[in-house]
């Protein structure tokens, strides 16, 4: 090859080869310091777009999952108010029993009925007080309540409600003041019981159906999860290596331009 003066063909090339080698070292460090491979579309188009369409799909399920044990923990608090009520309209047939039976005197019967009168007060209040995220739940305002439980529309779980204070179950005119009236009581308390057992097994059912649903989405987010670090985070070991192989490369490049810039000197011994 000719000794050339005015355009140096080999150390344009060797500028050139160091401009590449350049720029793919500084993706190097920029993928490692971030700890990401796909970091703006340039890097990769297509794998940006599926993993921000992930990254959407997992906010959501984020979301799914906290509403999920919401939804939860509204089920867990109507059950617990609805299993007090229960004892208490237990206790409550016991004395309507013990009012049925023709043994007892007038006096027998009054302390009986104030008892029974506490306890039907205690049902109220109970309706009056439960709450949930400051919505009372048992004072049969509100019949169900949708839980969002999926990232897409209508993927819902219903919680029924019914309405338990005294006069929704029949019980605000109840007494035990005699054998007619404890009569009347027990089959009205039966029918009460039973509306309690029913919403407690609805509620019992919707509350397992909300558990194995947030299994379901935290599992599915792991997994979306990792996909997504596969497609947008840094391999480590890979960058490491590549930055490695880079930085030789970039000396070598920077030796030979060296090199290839003292080429034209060497014409001016010709013309000595």
């Amino acid at each position: 090859m000719g000794l050339r003066i005015n355009t140096n063909i080999a150390s344009l090339t060797a500028q050139r080869n160091l401009f590449t080698v350049t720029n793919r070292l500084q993706g190097n460090f920029a993928r490692l310091s971030s700890g990401l491979r796909i970091a703006t579309a340039a890097d990769d188009a297509a794998g940006l777009g599926i993993s921000e369409r992930m990254r959407s799909q997992i906010r959501s399920m984020t979301v799914a999952s906290r509403n999920t044990q919401d939804g939860i923990s509204m089920a867990q608090t109507a059950e617990g108010a609805l299993n007090e009520v229960s004892n208490i309209l237990g206790r409550m047939r016991e004395l309507a029993m013990q009012g049925a039976n023709g043994t007892l005197s007038t006096t027998d019967r009054a302390t009986l009925d104030v008892e029974f009168q506490a306890l039907d007060d205690e049902i109220q209040r109970i309706s009056d007080q439960t709450q949930f995220n400051g919505t009372n739940i048992l004072d049969g305002v509100i019949s169900s309540v949708a839980i969002q439980v999926g990232i897409l529309a209508n993927q819902t779980i219903d919680l029924a409600f019914v309405g338990t204070d005294s006069t929704d179950l029949g019980t605000a005119a109840l007494a035990v003041t005699d054998v007619t009236l404890s009569n009347a009581a027990l089959t009205a308390l039966d029918t009460a019981i039973d509306t309690i057992n029913t919403t407690r097994g609805g509620l019992g059912a919707s509350q397992n159906r909300m558990q194995s649903a947030l299994a379901s989405i935290l599992n599915a987010r792991e997994n979306l999860s990792a996909a997504e670090s596969r497609i947008r985070d840094v391999d480590v070991a890979h960058e490491t290596a590549d930055l490695t192989r880079n930085s030789i490369l970039q000396q070598a490049a920077v030796s030979v331009l060296a090199q290839a810039n003292v080429q034209p000197q060497l014409a001016l011994s010709l013309l000595g």
